[in-house]
C-alpha cells in the first residue's frame, strides 16, 4: 500500500515539477531577453488571455472537438472492417493495400484545397481531413493484430471444428483488440491535427481558425492560448480512448508473463 502511494505521488510530483521548471525557464527567457509580447508572451500574459477569452476558446474548441470526434469515429468505422478484409482476403490485400499506402504518403495539407473544392468550407471538409489523417493508424494496427494471432489458438479453434466466423469472433478479433486500442490512441490525437489543418486551410470557425486569426493580428498571447486549448482538447480525447480501453479490459487478452 505504501509503495502504491509513493508511486502515485511520484507520478503526480514529477510532471508538476517539470511544468513548473518549464514555466520558470519560459519566464526567465522573456524577462532576461526582454522579448516583446508579439514575439513571445510571458506565461502570465498567456494565462490572462486564457481567462479573458475563455468563452471564445470554449465555443471554438467545441467546433474543433466535433470535427475531431466525427473524423475519428469514421476512421474506426471504415478502418476496422477494411483491416479485417485486408488481413483475411489476399486479393483485397494485393488490390487495395498499395493504394492505401500511396494515399497515406500524400501530405494531407496538399489534399485539403481539393477537399474544400469538393465539400465546401463547412464541417464536411474538416471531418474528411480528420478522417484521412486518423484512418491509416487504425487500419495498420488492426491488420497487424489480426495477423499476429497466436498459431496455438488458431489450431485449437480448428481442432474444435469452429467455423470461420467463430474463429474470427472468438479468437482473432479478441486477440487483436490491444492493437486496435493502440491504433485508436494514435488516431485520436492525429484527428485533432487533421481538424486543425481543415480549419487552417478554409474555415471561419474552430480553434485552428482562431489561432490563424490571432497570428495574423499579432495577438500572440491569444495564439498561445489557442495552442494551450488544443493541447487540452488532444489530452481529453486521448483520455476518453483510455477510458474505453479500461471498459473493455475484460475482453483483452492477459499480458505476457514477466521473465
Amino acid at each position: 500500500m505504501k509503495r502504491q502511494t509513493a508511486d502515485t505521488l511520484r507520478r503526480v510530483a514529477y510532471p508538476t515539477v517539470g511544468i513548473v521548471l518549464m514555466l520558470a525557464l519560459w519566464e526567465a527567457i522573456c524577462v532576461i531577453g526582454k522579448l516583446p509580447t508579439a514575439v513571445l508572451p510571458t506565461p502570465g500574459q498567456v494565462f490572462g488571455s486564457l481567462v479573458n477569452n475563455w468563452a471564445v476558446l470554449m465555443s471554438e474548441g467545441w467546433i474543433t472537438l466535433k470535427a475531431t470526434l466525427y473524423g475519428f469515429a469514421l476512421a474506426l468505422l471504415l478502418g476496422i472492417p477494411l483491416a479485417v478484409a485486408v488481413s483475411t482476403f489476399r486479393w483485397v490485400n494485393l488490390m487495395f493495400y498499395p493504394l492505401l499506402v500511396a494515399l497515406q504518403s500524400v501530405p494531407k495539407v496538399a489534399l485539403a484545397p481539393l477537399l474544400l473544392v469538393w465539400l465546401g468550407t463547412g464541417m464536411e471538409s474538416k471531418l474528411a481531413i480528420a478522417w484521412l489523417v486518423a484512418f491509416f493508424p487504425v487500419l495498420v494496427d488492426t491488420a497487424a493484430g489480426l495477423q499476429a494471432t497466436p498459431k496455438e489458438l488458431l489450431e485449437l479453434a480448428r481442432s474444435l471444428r469452429a467455423s470461420r466466423w467463430q474463429v474470427f469472433a472468438k479468437v482473432r478479433f479478441p486477440a487483436a483488440l490491444p492493437f486496435v486500442v493502440t491504433g485508436a490512441k494514435v488516431a485520436v490525437t492525429l484527428a485533432v491535427i487533421g481538424a486543425v489543418i481543415g480549419e487552417f486551410v478554409g474555415s471561419s470557425e474552430g480553434l485552428g481558425f482562431l489561432l490563424l486569426s490571432a497570428t495574423s493580428q499579432i495577438n500572440t498571447p491569444l495564439a498561445f492560448a489557442a495552442l494551450f486549448a488544443l493541447s487540452i482538447l488532444g489530452m481529453v480525447t486521448y483520455f476518453f480512448v483510455v477510458l474505453a480501453e479500461k471498459a473493455i479490459a475484460s475482453w483483452l487478452p492477459p499480458p505476457p508473463p514477466a521473465h
